[in-house]
């Protein structure tokens, strides 16, 4: 074959540059529930199409006890059909009843990816893994297994939208190296996204036609934001000025008035938190290793440049375009995007009545405007190690530098009486695992000044090797094996009773430091604790009495009265949402988000009243979060969520019906914490959760 011939040719089938899969296949033992399997061709070379008619349908393998042992990672090509998401589990398990690790995952539609496991992860040692390409936020949960008893697998669709799901996929494959990234992407309907960044697998009455339309609303919003003003029952802050709690302190507190709990304003307002988490221009898609599925890719080097951003942290290699910031490029040229935007968006929140810049936030055009905002921390300590996850070696003799180190940001924003206050981290993997932290610190580091500390503590409990093996009902436990060397096999429950006491001490210890150095630098403004996501452990509530605030990411229905009730009897502190909402499947989106899911926007908008105004009426509730200002893109985030979940979609058209309602609800807000006025209560249908 000549060479203009073969690029010709491969130019038109991209699916001839895959490179081929080596490894050996896993036993398939049967299809399970009412998966079938459909013949025909399939994008992907060596794959076959399989039909989940609900959630459960899937493939069974099975092969003798520790052969997956001999090898490094599990790997299989694959392409999801349709336009909406689905979301995939692969389990590992030891026997029939025994333990059951799982890898959950989701993927773009009609985008070839390559799922990759390093079995490695089995340890549960990482909870999420990078994403890659169209292969979407891949997650370890369960249990943690030893691959030498793991004797089946199954692969199983665990969530989609309520229709069938049809995907094709090469056999699952045993590989005794790491397994290449895909090199080449295909595409059975071409590019995904038109120059705007929305969809082109979708298709829905308010996509914006073209350009033109895009740059007439934002020109126009532009020309409104200066009228747009809050209520005369605002403060200058946001607060209610039919309620005066206190004296002016100059900064926002925390207040009991009898019945209810409140925040206070600078003024002595009082003051219900409320408004979007990430208002920054944050719809950024990752194209890294899909780059064929843009239609639009401007010259990094020209009027365009800014859409374009590289590697974050612990993700090497990842690249980012930005068709939000390239919408705003459109209207308003490179010299004045920014600053217009940021007119715009603060605009925004006045018009829907929002009083508070939420977490993740370009926060500086808060502070700029005096408008109230939170900040964002996060620890990560560089010279005491993660000795499981992201659990520091907190006995370590940097750890106190650390602190320091991580406080320090506090300092610009120490004296500025906007600033509400600050989250200490935001959903620590290691509340994510089946684990206590001191029992996966000795399964996952050889040795850390904590295990030491541990060490000791045992020594003190238990008088010798003799009465510590006696008291964990575990032949052979030893002091020295506490201190050093990765502990091997099942730990009793006998065990597990001194570690969870230990790791009781661990994060008070950790948590009373972060807070201790905070104050240090900062004295005047809310620690606003570590937004865990559901009710604490009650291993982990002494160390969270620290905090001025509890805050929790609920996605639910509600904000459940019995939780934040009994969060508040556990640390006796105001509970603030730190991350809500709801999305639907009818704008151009392929998932809806983490909550209940309302059928559409008419039912998103009843969804979203109904969360709100409860938790406005909520004695233990002074603020809720909406997560996020904006949608996701349809090509996904860094790790790959595409959801309906914002104000205001990818073309900067706000979801009218829903901002209307929004409207409705803010403004009766105060009414409603002051019991002057009952909730709305008209919840839709929900659908199934679908989401990963």
């Amino acid at each position: 074959m000549k060479r203009r011939e073969f690029l010709t040719l491969t130019a038109l089938s991209p699916a001839l540059l895959a490179q081929p899969l080596s490894g050996e296949p896993l036993p398939q033992t049967k299809l399970l529930g009412a998966l079938r399997q459909e013949e025909g061709d399939t994008p992907i070379p060596g794959a076959k199409w399989f039909v989940a008619g609900k959630p459960g349908d899937g493939i069974a393998y099975s092969f003798p006890a520790g052969h997956l042992a001999r090898f490094h990672s599990l790997t299989a090509d694959m392409l999801l059909d349709g336009n909406m998401m689905a979301v995939w589990t692969l389990f590992l398990q030891e026997g029939e009843k025994g333990r059951r690790f799982r890898l959950t995952f989701s993927a773009l539609n009609q985008c070839s990816f390559r799922m990759r496991m390093a079995l490695e992860v089995t340890d549960q040692n990482r909870w999420q893994m990078d994403r890659e390409g169209a292969f979407l936020k891949p997650l370890a949960g369960g249990d943690r297994v030893d691959l030498k008893l793991v004797d089946r697998a199954t692969l199983t669709i665990s969530r989609s939208d309520g229709n069938p799901v049809r995907w094709c996929m090469t056999p699952l494959r045993a590989a005794s190296a790491e397994v290449p990234k895909l090199d080449k992407i295909i595409l059975p309907k071409g590019p995904l996204v038109d120059e705007m960044g929305q969809s082109n697998l979708h298709s829905w009455p308010a996509r914006t036609r073209d350009v033109k339309e895009l740059t007439r609303r934002l020109q126009s919003q532009l020309q409104q934001a200066p009228r747009q003003r809050w209520p005369k029952s605002f403060s200058q802050w946001g607060g209610w000025r039919d309620r005066k709690l206190t004296e002016p302190a100059g900064f926002f507190r925390t207040h009991h008035d009898g019945k209810r709990w409140w925040l206070v304003d600078p003024d002595g307002y009082a003051f219900f938190s409320n408004g979007p988490d990430c208002v920054r221009v944050d719809c950024e898609s990752r194209i890294d290793g899909i780059e064929d599925a843009l239609t639009f890719k401007p010259d990094p080097a020209g009027e365009f440049k800014e859409i374009y951003s590289e590697a974050i942290a612990n993700r090497p290699g990842a690249r980012f375009i930005n068709y939000l910031a390239a919408n705003l490029i459109r209207a308003f040229g490179p010299a004045k995007w920014r600053e217009n935007w940021a007119a715009i968006a603060l605009a925004e929140l006045r018009r829907l009545r929002c009083n508070t810049v939420a977490n993740w936030s370009t926060w500086e055009i808060a502070a700029k405007a005096k408008f109230p905002y939170v900040r964002p921390m996060s620890f990560r300590g560089k010279r005491a190690q993660m000795i499981y996850r992201d659990f520091p070696d907190i006995e370590h003799p940097g750890f106190t530098d650390d602190t320091r180190d991580y406080a320090s940001i506090l300092q610009e924003t120490k004296d500025d009486p906007a600033f509400i206050g600050y989250f200490l981290m935001n959903e620590p993997t290691w509340g994510f695992s089946s684990e206590l932290p001191a029992a996966g610190m000795l399964y996952n580091t050889d040795t850390c000044h904590t295990r030491e500390a541990l060490a000791r503590w045992l020594r003190q409990r238990h008088e010798g090797d003799a009465a510590l093996a006696k008291a964990w009902n575990q032949p052979g436990a030893a002091i020295d094996k506490i201190a050093r060397g990765r502990w091997q096999g099942v730990l009793t429950p006998e065990a597990l009773k001194d570690l969870r006491a230990y790791t009781t001490l661990m994060v008070e210890k950790y948590f009373n430091a972060l807070t201790s150095a905070c104050r240090a630098v900062d004295p005047n403004h809310l620690n606003l604790g570590m937004r865990w996501a559901g009710v604490p452990p009650e291993w982990a509530v002494d160390g969270m009495k620290s905090f001025d605030v509890f805050s929790i990411n609920c996605y639910e229905a509600k904000l459940r009265r019995e939780v934040s009730t009994k969060i508040h009897d556990m640390v006796k502190r105001p509970v603030l949402v730190g991350e809500w909402h709801f999305g639907a499947l009818d704008v151009g989106l392929p998932g809806p988000g983490i909550g209940p899911r309302p059928a559409n926007q008419k039912e998103r908008t009843q969804a979203y009243r109904v969360y709100l105004e409860d938790a406005a009426a909520n004695p233990h509730c002074v603020g809720a979060h909406w997560f996020t200002l904006y949608d996701q893109s349809c090509l996904g985030r860094f790790d790959g969520e595409a959801w309906n979940i914002g104000y205001l979609d990818i073309c900067h058209r706000p979801y009218d019906e829903l901002c209307r309602g929004a409207i409705l609800t803010h403004e009766r807000i105060y009414d409603l914490a002051a019991q002057r006025t009952r909730p709305y209560i008209e919840a839709p249908n929900y659908l199934p959760q679908l989401y990963l």
